[in-house]
């Protein structure tokens, strides 16, 4: 065979793989874009579940005091948010302060995160204390 024959065949050879490639490609991407397109809607409707049991949460944390079952005066009760919920000042309404409760509200299945595990461990080995900071202007 000629040379020139032979670098025909071998750049012939070489665009057919090259064509070849890119449509293994193209019908690689649209396979991805099919699977997605299953997977997408599943997800959203995931997504928005989760952001409404976070929202209902929120909200009734704010509520909590004012709910029937409260162990304690909402009056007294001081919504902090994070990382407590709430600070109760048991008898602060008779101006007769008792004792300092803190509240962590949860809703349905959540579970403490592990700042709170940690928090509430402090708290039980009543590793808290007082401090008072003054201000001069």
């Amino acid at each position: 065979m000629e040379t020139i024959t032979i670098l025909t065949l071998c750049l012939v050879f070489i665009i057919i793989l090259y064509i070849g490639y890119r449509l293994g490609l193209k019908k690689a991407k649209i396979e991805v874009h099919k699977k997605w397109e299953k997977i997408v809607p599943d997800i959203r409707k995931d997504a928005v579940k989760k952001s409404r049991e976070v929202l209902t949460g929120k909200f009734s944390e704010q509520l909590a005091p004012y709910l029937p079952h409260f162990p304690y005066s909402p009056t007294e009760a001081r919504f902090i948010g994070n990382p407590i919920d709430f600070i109760v000042f048991k008898g602060i309404d008779n101006k007769e302060p008792e004792e300092v409760i803190f509240i962590e509200v949860k809703s349905q299945k959540s579970k403490l995160s592990t700042k709170e595990r940690k928090l509430r461990d402090i708290i039980k080995k009543k590793k808290v204390s007082w401090e008072e900071y003054r201000i001069s202007l």
